[in-house]
């Protein structure tokens, strides 16, 4: 599939058009400079063709600081990879000198370029247009990407410039896996060493991702869709409109995946932030498995491990049945035994238990420790089914469903969960009348 991506220096439009393109606003827009960060892919369609769209970073001559040097390092990548670059300009401010540095960064790039002058939203800008044929790539074109303003017809251009033949519309992934945590546990460093390349901007500062990036890598001929997410901070923290966006991507990258990993900063450890963010995951069905990262940091002997695990499941029960690895990202300790657990995860979640095997199960179950009766009332179950699976609804048939408290409920699931392997796996069990 042939890719495009887009270039240009902070505050054009790039992400504006890159949502323009998708449809929907998948990377997050702001009037303030820099927002973007890492590239970020997507496929679009049009007219039967497909291509690989790549958002990036505004570039900047000096760069102030990491993320800064890291961003012109995400979009110079970008660029490498495209088989056509759109060098996205601004037509109200006319040719910058930081656009004549980004024309000759692009031009050493050996790549085909098409400049396309942003925010042309009626035709008293079109004569301003011209002028843009001083960066000696030909003609340009012109778009609001705002407005949408000839948007399909810089589309039909990007088509007729790149490489002919079908594309064909790519497989849905094996497997959807959100990484998560809080700022700087170190998900950004585990996405790159699960795909091999620095594709997510690491530094040692705080919050330095921001949208929710999408990167596809092959495991073991399966195709694993991986989203590194914004660090999730409580709400009352959150200080700017930029953050809120970046906390509302992270929760729909949850609801879109299938399987989600925890990243915790083992030498900060476990905090309450960290049970609201798997209490987001329960709430919304998905498969969890929580790994303790920079392991390399601490001090600890052969049981140290154990211990620790033993100590968070006393202080946070609601980690008794979800899968605790200790990785450390920097070193890549036990980082591919992260992702098997998370890909059996996934297998576990779609479980299907027989419906004779459930019963014959939960009937020596319950004849060994009946449910109470209350106010003066017997509670017989009749029949147990899985309705559903992926994950799994188990459906309990009694007399009386509303009078069986939570605690009875609690030692079914527990029996349940001791008898087959259903770790990080969400279950929901259901009480229904006879």
């Amino acid at each position: 599939m042939s890719t495009v991506a887009i270039v240009g220096r902070p505050n054009v439009g790039k992400s504006t058009l890159y949502n323009r393109f998708l449809r929907q606003r998948k990377a997050i827009v702001h009037e303030s400079e820099g927002v973007t960060r890492d590239r970020t892919y997507a496929e679009v369609e049009w007219c039967g063709r497909y291509f690989t769209l790549i958002d990036t970073g505004g570039i900047v001559i000096d760069p102030r600081d990491s993320i800064e040097n890291a961003v012109r390092e995400q979009a110079m990548i970008a660029a490498s990879e495209a088989d056509l670059i759109l060098f996205l300009v601004d037509v109200n401010a006319g040719i910058t000198q930081l656009d004549h540095y980004i024309a000759g960064l692009l031009r050493k790039s050996n790549k085909k370029v098409l400049v396309v002058v942003n925010k042309v939203d009626d035709e008293r800008f079109e004569p301003d247009v011209h002028a843009f044929n001083a960066l000696g790539f030909g003609e340009p074109a012109d778009v609001s990407a705002l407005a949408g303003r000839s948007t399909g017809d810089l589309l039909d251009k990007i088509i007729s410039l790149l490489p002919s033949g079908t594309d064909p519309l790519q497989r849905s992934p094996d497997i959807r896996i959100s990484i998560l945590g809080m700022p700087n546990a170190g998900k950004s460093t585990i996405a790159n060493t699960f795909l091999g390349e620095n594709r997510h901007i690491v530094t040692e500062i705080a919050g330095t991702t921001r949208d929710s990036i999408n990167s596809e890598m092959k495991y073991y001929g399966k195709t694993v869709m991986l989203v590194d997410t914004a660090g999730l901070r409580k709400k009352n923290k959150i200080s700017d409109s930029i953050e809120y966006y970046s906390f509302v991507r992270t929760r729909n990258a949850i609801r879109d995946s299938e399987v989600c990993i925890l990243v915790v900063d083992v030498n900060k450890g476990f905090c309450n932030q960290d049970v609201r963010i798997i209490q987001e995951i329960f709430e919304q069905r998905k498969g969890l498995v929580v790994a303790m990262n920079k392991w390399d940091l601490l001090d600890k002997d052969m049981h140290t491990a154990a211990k620790l695990s033993q100590e968070l499941i006393y202080d946070y029960p609601i980690l008794a049945d979800v899968p605790i690895l200790y990785v450390s990202a920097l070193k890549k300790q036990r980082l591919l035994k992260l992702l098997d657990e998370a890909i059996a995860l996934r297998d576990r979640m779609r479980q299907r238990i027989q419906t004779s095997e459930l019963n014959g199960f939960f009937k020596a179950i319950i004849e060994h420790n009946p449910p109470p009766a209350i106010k003066g009332k017997y509670i017989k179950i009749n029949y147990i089914t899985q309705i559903l699976e992926d994950p799994p609804l188990i459906a309990f048939f009694c007399n009386e469903p509303a009078l069986i408290p939570d605690h009875y409920k609690k030692y079914l699931e527990g029996a349940f969960r001791k008898q087959y392997d259903f770790r990080g796996v969400p279950l929901n069990f259901v009480f229904k009348q006879k």
